[in-house]
């Protein structure tokens, strides 16, 4: 008796048909291995074709191959038919059931497929986290430590699963979860060196230390869209050349737009026809259309046919490996639009912590892309695509507040043909000890955003069609030439006198309801005779569709006439229906269906239904709208919303029903709420734009009565606080009223990092008041000349300095040197002041200078409340 463990091996592949794409990685002895196991488990395989150019997809359940990078992948993947690895076959057999198809998928959008994850001793919300990201991306989850886990997720080596690993040399990896958060959040698989336990590198490494570069050969043939040098050599025919047949049996295209002379245009054609290619002048007889540029009809004739469109560096690529590749997988292996993506112009570029090919490579992408790329980075750049955030650049990118994104922010704006939003947080992630030059050149050209904006459906000429079903209405006419046609039914009638359309694809009465009809066995044998067989949706030369021949005008006649056959059932019956007694509404068995009266009621008239919705239900009230505010309220210093988040909302709800919004918008409040002179942000920014202040008392008094009262008699008075900054409201309004928030226009204002109360309070503060702000690290270059043409002449003098924001912690200090030495250089006088000069000169409106603002080393913190 047999085995029952070896039939249900035997019969395992039973309705599987395969076919094995061969490559680098899967050559012939592991592709013969992988035939012999397949065929000794009942599988089917399909005869392979040169280059896999003619896969048959007739019956294929699925594809074995280590890449996605061949030729037939695109309808594959269109078919559903699953790509998987070589391991398919053996974790099917291993488990003597199928394995999933998406764990094993070479696809390298499921980066982490391959992967078994275990984990050890994590917390239940990590663990979960983790295991579904390993799940969604293509990996498996194991309980239990066996030999076919990959990789061990723990804190340290102390889980009892990692000393098991440890002790029985198991071929894994034990990694810190900072890995898999890492991957995620770029989208990409890293390389988990510096995570791997039991002394990770982003542990034992500080944020200053150098990280390692990373080579990228693999990208020497698609880093640029121009051409280079033809890779060939200039003599005889080589051995090497007399063995190319990447082009076997295709025909090629080239465009006019490549401008390259006749003697470089020959010995392409010469290379072509010698890989077993052939050179074409129609695109509509070609396999592949090489062009420059993403324009003109020949581009789009070819892109809607289905036609293999790349430019000659993937051309070139192809000759140098004589091996498929899509020019989809590489950016610039793809023809470029002309005038680059729109919205890029305006952007300046510069490169950091790339290097070799994968600099050249962003470097021509950025330019293909449209914008202005500089090698060396200024002031005016407007984004720093670093690799890293371990650089000169990427401080000074910090200081002078330029976009500092990674390479996937270009790459995916590139591919998507769409600028990609800045705060999207995987174009600013960066993995603390990793390079990100080694995903360079990962993002493929999005399918459905070329044919979106380059070549849409929309714009294609349209063509006779040879669908099984009409999508044009029938008219009166259409039926009488069916009655005619149709032998043998004499259920049919002349219809009647209007000249209503009856949609094919159902039979419709003509009241707009549709009849209860009897299930008649007939109507399905008549169908079933008049319709015409149908053809194979996929066919083996490799097209999805069959256009038959139109030479005559008789071939669109027969068509019509088997599209008309195919609706004569429905016709008869319609008519059947029609001719009983009570109409096609109560032809049978009226006092049984009752629900057939409620819906002729609902069908006589529009109108009468919308009437009789009227009367049977009150309309619903609609809500009211809240009118524009009365008062735009600013509030700050509020004692009784502190740490009460909850009587705050409920307070807010109230007083926007009395027509007072609460803004923190300080440039479009109309008042100014607080219970004293305050030397906060909102006060002091607010205070510029000279807002009527009130007292807080106000909101108190509102809501106590209910209602809107007139905030004129609840102005602030505090003589206290004038007294104590020497000022009066009154004065301090009308000046900001003089000033129009051109108090410092002009000025150059610099704050250190660790100034007290934070960078983002003072340069909201000097923005506000029409300064500039910046971050000053003592970087070079960073002190801009002011504009004196700017100012009024009487603050001419005052122009003279240029002020740094400081206190005076010991990193602070050794800032000072540096900032006399560069504004010195620039022609101007520096002054290094305490922050009390800037909340005093903001708060009063009025530029004043008094020596115990400037500081000095060994004083103690200023003390200012921002």
């Amino acid at each position: 008796m047999a085995d029952p463990d070896q039939t249900g091996i035997a019969t395992l592949f039973a309705q599987i048909q395969y076919y094995i794409v061969e490559s680098g990685e899967l050559g012939p002895t592991l592709a013969t291995k992988l035939a012999k196991s397949l065929k000794e488990n009942g599988a089917v395989q399909h005869a392979p074709s040169t280059n896999n150019a003619n896969i048959s997809f007739d019956g294929l359940t699925h594809i074995i191959s280590t890449t996605i990078d061949f030729e037939g992948y695109e309808k594959a993947e269109d078919l559903l038919v699953p790509v998987v690895t070589p391991s398919w076959v053996e974790a099917s057999v291993a488990k003597r059931r199928l394995a999933n198809p998406r764990s094993h998928s070479p696809d390298p959008r499921l980066y982490f497929s391959g992967l078994v994850v275990c984990t050890a001793d994590l917390p239940d919300g990590d663990k979960d986290a983790i295991v579904g990201g390993v799940l969604a991306m293509g990996g498996l989850y194991s309980s239990a430590i066996t030999k076919a886990v990959t990789h061990i997720v723990a804190l340290n080596m102390d889980p009892a699963a990692c000393q098991i690993a440890v002790a029985k040399n198991l071929n894994c990896k034990i990694v810190l979860p900072h890995w898999f958060d890492d991957c995620l959040r770029l989208g990409r698989r890293i390389d988990e060196g510096p995570y791997i336990l039991p002394n990770p590198e982003i542990m034992r490494k500080t944020l200053t230390d150098r990280i390692p570069e990373t080579a990228r050969p693999d990208l020497q043939s698609a880093i640029s869209a121009q051409p280079g040098p033809l890779p060939t050599p200039t003599g005889s025919p080589s051995p090497e050349r007399r063995r190319l047949n990447v082009f076997k049996d295709k025909f090629v295209m080239l465009s006019k737009d490549l401008e390259i002379g006749s003697r470089l245009r020959g010995t392409i054609e010469d290379l072509i026809k010698s890989a077993g290619g052939s050179i074409t002048g129609s695109v509509n007889t070609a396999d592949i259309y090489i062009c420059h540029y993403r324009e003109g009809m020949e581009y789009k004739t070819a892109s809607w046919n289905g036609k293999v469109v790349g430019n000659l560096p993937w051309l070139y690529h192809l000759i140098t490996h004589n091996a498929w590749t899509s020019p989809l997988r590489r950016l610039l292996h793809y023809p470029i639009a002309r005038g680059g993506l729109p919205g890029f112009k305006k952007f300046r570029i510069s490169l950091s912590n790339y290097n070799g090919e994968a600099r050249i490579y962003l470097e021509n992408l950025a330019k293909a892309a449209g914008c202005e790329f500089t090698k060396t980075m200024k002031q005016d750049n407007t984004h720093l695509i670093t690799a890293h955030q371990i650089s000169e650049k990427c401080d000074a990118a910090k200081e002078w507040n330029i976009n500092m994104i990674n390479h996937l922010w270009l790459e995916e704006s590139y591919a998507k043909w769409q600028i990609q939003s800045l705060t999207n947080t995987r174009y600013t992630h960066f993995p603390p000890r990793t390079n990100l030059s080694e995903v360079v050149g990962q993002t493929p050209i999005d399918r459905q955003s070329l044919e979106r904006n380059f070549f849409p459906k929309q714009a294609k000429p349209q063509e006779d069609s040879d669908d099984d079903e009409p999508t044009e209405p029938v008219t009166k006419m259409d039926l009488t030439v069916a009655r005619n046609k149709i032998s043998n039914s004499s259920a049919v009638q002349p219809p009647s006198s209007s000249n209503e359309k009856l949609p094919v694809h159902k039979p419709r009465n003509l009241e707009g309801t549709t009849p209860k009809l009897i299930k008649d066995p007939r109507r399905l044998s008549e169908g079933a005779s008049l319709r015409t067989p149908a053809t194979s949706r996929f066919k083996a030369g490799g097209k999805e569709n069959e256009t038959p021949s139109t030479t005559s005008s008789r071939g669109a006649k027969d068509r019509a006439a088997v599209k008309i056959h195919n609706l004569a059932p429905d016709i008869a019956l319609y008519e059947k229906e029609r001719k009983r007694v009570g109409g096609v509404m109560y032809g049978r068995n009226k006092g049984e269906n009752r629900e057939a009266e409620l819906v002729q009621k609902r069908s006589v008239s529009r109108e009468a239904e919308e009437d009789a919705d009227d009367e049977s239900r009150p309309a619903k009230r609609p809500k009211k709208a809240k009118g524009a505010p009365a008062m735009r309220l600013l509030v700050t210093g509020y004692s009784k919303w502190s740490n009460n988040k909850k009587k705050e909302n409920e307070d807010k709800m109230r007083l926007r029903d009395l027509g007072i919004l609460i803004t923190p918008d300080y440039l479009t409040c109309t008042h100014l709420a607080a219970p004293k002179i305050l030397r906060t942000q909102k006060f002091i920014c607010a205070i510029s734009h000279a807002p009527n202040v009130i007292s807080t008392d106000f909101l108190e008094a509102c809501l106590e009565a209910n209602k809107f009262l007139a905030p004129d008699a609840y102005s602030l008075h505090d003589p206290e606080g004038e007294a104590r900054h020497n000022l009066t409201l009154s004065a301090v309004a009308g000046r900001a009223r003089t000033n129009n928030g051109h108090l410092l226009r002009g000025q150059a204002i610099y704050c250190t990092e660790h100034i007290y109360g934070g960078f983002d309070t003072y340069k909201a503060i000097v923005e506000v008041n029409g300064g500039k702000c910046m971050l000053y690290r003592a970087r070079a270059g960073s002190i801009t000349a002011t504009r004196v043409g700017d100012v009024n002449e009487e603050e001419s003098e005052e122009v003279e300095y240029i002020y740094l924001i400081s206190g005076v912690k010991p990193e602070e200090q050794r800032l000072w040197l540096k900032f006399r030495q560069m504004v010195t250089a620039v022609g101007r006088l520096p002054r290094i002041v305490r922050t009390d000069w800037m909340l005093d000169l903001a708060l009063s409106q009025q530029a004043q200078w008094e020596d115990s603002y400037e500081v000095t080393a060994g004083e103690a913190g200023s003390g200012a409340e921002a």
